[in-house]
């Protein structure tokens, strides 16, 4: 196969002394779960229903929200989390009167007695958990949607593992291989345009699961180079059952990388960044490629095996 690379809560046992804030979780790598002091899995229970107006209490008016304490208030009682105060500069988003430093008790004591289900319902998630436990569930839910892997562009779609290989095979028109080992030839007619671009060539089936090799180049430093790593579409629980290898040489010489996959939970990037698959220098890849060492051809063979 020969691939031309193109760029491309117990909260409130008093609450009048605690008053540290929660931010709602936006962002899976900054939130710290275990930072919210609360029960990792609060038990699942057949059903629960909280009206709509109650939660509207609760969503705070500038960012949309779930508030957690310190909920704040101005002097005519409206409300809104304490991570957006600095955005509406010190002032009430409803009335614009000065906000202070007045905690919402009456409705932090709601919140602490409420029941929801978890926002990936609709994923397959049934379970339904007190208030304050519910972003740290949500932080490690297994029905949690995956981000499209594709790395060759800022791709927003979200889904479930046979969705996105439907999307990445419909959309981004990637190669479908069936087989636990491959044997791909890598082209560039000129390796000396590095520009940091990413190519994401083929997405493989085996045992029942699937996995994305990347091969892509980029800087280390000043120092252009090579690399090829393998994921895993599914949680890092699963990605440790299996391993892979890959193997790059040419002209007598060989260099051979054994590791495990990462999940698509950890981004294309933070995998790349940590150098977790086998690296290439952009000189050792022209030497392996021959020639008049003026065109890239690399032969990358690999295979994936589950560990028993």
């Amino acid at each position: 196969m020969e691939t031309s690379m193109a760029s491309g809560n117990p909260f409130f046992d008093d609450l009048q002394n605690k008053g540290e804030a929660i931010d709602h979780p936006q962002n899976e790598d900054i939130m710290d779960c275990e930072s919210l002091n609360i029960p990792s899995q609060a038990a699942v229970k057949p059903n629960g229903t909280v009206s709509s107006s109650v939660r509207e209490l609760l969503e705070c008016p500038v960012c949309c929200n779930s508030m957690y304490p310190p909920i704040l208030q101005c002097l005519n009682g409206h409300t809104l989390c304490s991570g957006c105060k600095p955005k509406v500069d010190n002032r009430c988003p409803t009335c614009r009167h000065e906000l202070g430093n007045i905690r919402c008790l009456a409705l932090e004591k709601l919140a602490a007695s409420l029941e929801l289900p978890c926002k990936y319902q609709s994923f397959g998630c049934n379970g339904i958990y007190p208030y304050y436990s519910k972003p740290k569930h949500e932080y490690q839910c297994s029905y949690r949607p995956y981000g499209c892997p594709y790395a060759g562009s800022e791709c927003t779609v979200i889904g479930d593992i046979p969705h996105l290989v439907a999307h990445l095979k419909d959309d981004h028109k990637v190669d479908m291989h069936n087989g636990c080992t491959f044997n791909h030839r890598y082209v560039k007619s000129n390796p000396h345009e590095v520009e940091n671009a990413t190519w994401m060539l083929t997405v493989f089936s085996c045992f029942g699961q699937y996995f994305c090799l990347h091969f892509e180049a980029f800087h280390i430093g000043l120092a252009p180079v090579y690399i090829a790593f393998l994921r895993f579409m599914g949680d890092n629980n699963e990605a440790k059952n299996y391993s892979y290898s890959l193997e790059v040489g040419g002209n007598g010489r060989k260099l051979i990388w054994q590791g495990v996959p990462r999940s698509i939970r950890d981004s294309h990037r933070k995998v790349r960044d940590s150098f977790d698959g086998l690296i290439i220098q952009r000189n050792m890849a022209l030497f392996f490629s021959g020639g008049d060492r003026k065109e890239l051809k690399l032969r990358v063979t690999g295979r994936i095996w589950k560990e028993q």
